[in-house]
């Protein structure tokens, strides 16, 4: 669900929007070429220059391999472009499920953050400036803010805010002398959005309430043993005739349903799955033995909601698909893995705040199960221009193909980076000023069919590093 923003809020975004875009547009106008300047594209996307050999051509094109691969990933999670930061050696206890407190908010545009994920953010406006300030000196949750998504709703044009966000401990920050703040986030605990105001300085709150993350489920080890379907079978007790696909299906309307409507807790979500499959079965296998009393499900039905026995299988496929980062070493914490695959599968930013929005690990994990099966193509969401395939993917971090970077002028850019794409025009000149990947140059990306920005290049300063360029595509213009 989203909340409607009001008028005044929605109008001052639009104006913040339009002015910081010119402000940076001009900030790019002043950056001076550095011998590789006019590479202004006027159509017909982005030329291949030699992304078939293992070179780089003229410069422009996308070395394939990733053996060939020597740039550390580990530096741009460091966000170092920000310049000097402080730790707050502060770290926040977490808040009990249920907890209703009221903290700064921080409402940003094609932002989806996780708990455990990394925001930068770069405060420039006074109020905003002071909401930090406040995060910091605040006694109940010190060093907190709350995060949430905000879109512009197609329809009226109006600003809405999604109804399920993110607490983000302060972990950095730096005062510039403008006045101006630098500050690296990480996210902590889910929540829900109640109701935000304006203070009379103008600082933004929000009255969250904290969702209480379940356990996760575990199928019984004695459950297929003892409760086994070929037993069932077997034995002839069979009551109904129900096929698997006619179980499954009641299974998925029931999950669809739950989800949607949300009225079960998490922590309740099996109980009440429970009572819909056991009326969908009709008591589909039954026995007459005194050590079974009652219907119970198909083996897959435990799987189904096993979490662990579904993270092990997301972990597997996001090696197979995406490779690294590696989540063998958190596959005994399904929890953490539903939201780490969350947070860095490269998919648009409305999928992963319907993500964040899941209640249960067990569904959040079939999800991303499910996204993770069918990630092929990338398309331009103005469009639908096909920018490029899931094969395109190269991994630039040590914090996965996507993440989250903050520009001169206070834009948070969730970005997924490529080693191929297509249907792209480059505008302007290249700079080295500010770049999220140290050693590399960042020339501005347009779709060449809508004109839409799409992202950067980015381009090596260094003849010896390597990949020699890759490109960097927003999650939020991406279908």
């Amino acid at each position: 669900m989203d909340l409607e923003e009001d008028e005044d809020v929605e109008d001052h975004d639009f104006l913040f929007e339009t002015v910081m875009n010119a402000e940076y547009e001009h900030f790019i106008s002043l950056l001076g070429h550095d011998g590789d300047g006019d590479r202004h594209r006027d159509g017909g996307g982005v030329e291949d220059g030699d992304r078939n050999g293992d070179g780089d051509g003229d410069g422009d094109g996308v070395v394939h391999s990733t053996d060939d691969f020597n740039f550390n990933p580990s530096v741009p999670s460091l966000h170092t472009y920000l310049g000097d930061v402080e730790d707050t050696r502060h770290r926040t206890a977490f808040l009990d499920g249920g907890s209703v407190v009221n903290l700064p908010l921080f409402r940003l545009q094609g932002v989806v953050l996780f708990p455990g994920a990394t925001l930068p953010l770069r405060v420039i406006e006074p109020h905003m400036v002071a909401a930090v300030e406040r995060a910091l000196s605040q006694a109940d949750v010190p060093y907190t803010i709350g995060v949430v998504r905000i879109h512009r709703d197609t329809a009226n044009w109006r600003m809405k805010s999604a109804s399920i966000g993110t607490t983000a401990e302060i972990r950095q920050y730096g005062r510039l002398q403008d006045g101006s703040l630098n500050v690296v986030t990480r996210g902590q605990q889910r929540f829900r959005l109640r109701r935000c105001w304006k203070d009379a300085d103008g600082v933004p709150y929000g009255e969250i309430e904290i969702i209480e993350e379940g356990l996760p489920l575990k199928t019984p080890r004695d459950v297929f043993d003892e409760l086994g379907p070929s037993s069932a079978r077997n034995s002839g007790d069979k009551v109904t005739g129900k096929s698997d696909h006619e179980i499954r299906s009641n299974l998925n309307e029931a999950e669809t349903k739950d989800s949607r409507s949300g009225s079960c807790s998490t922590s309740e979500n099996q109980s009440c799955k429970g009572e819909e499959l056991n009326d969908s079965f009709g008591n589909t296998y039954a026995y007459s033995s005194n050590k079974i009393s009652r219907a119970f499900w198909p083996h897959w039905v435990y799987h189904m909601f096993d979490s662990h026995s579904l993270a092990q299988r997301a972990a597997d496929m996001w090696k197979k698909i995406v490779g690294v980062p590696s989540m063998d070493s958190l596959v005994t914490k399904p929890d953490i893995v539903s939201f780490y695959i969350a947070s860095k599968i490269p998919v648009s930013e409305s999928t992963r705040q319907e993500l964040l929005d899941i209640d249960g690990i067990a569904y959040r994990l079939r999800k991303e199960i499910e996204l993770l099966e069918s990630l092929d193509i990338i398309r331009c969401k103005s469009c639908q221009t096909i920018i490029a395939r899931r094969s395109d993917m190269l991994v630039m971090s040590s914090e996965g193909p996507l993440g989250a970077y903050v520009n001169p002028s206070g834009f948070v850019h969730e970005i997924m980076t490529l080693h191929k794409a297509n249907g792209l025009d480059l505008v302007g000149r290249r700079a080295t000023e500010y770049s999220w990947f140290p050693g590399y140059a960042w020339t501005i990306a347009h779709c060449a069919s809508c004109r839409t920005q799409m992202g950067w290049l980015f381009t090596a300063t260094d003849k010896n590093l390597k990949p020699r360029s890759f490109w960097g595509i927003r999650s939020c213009q991406v279908a």
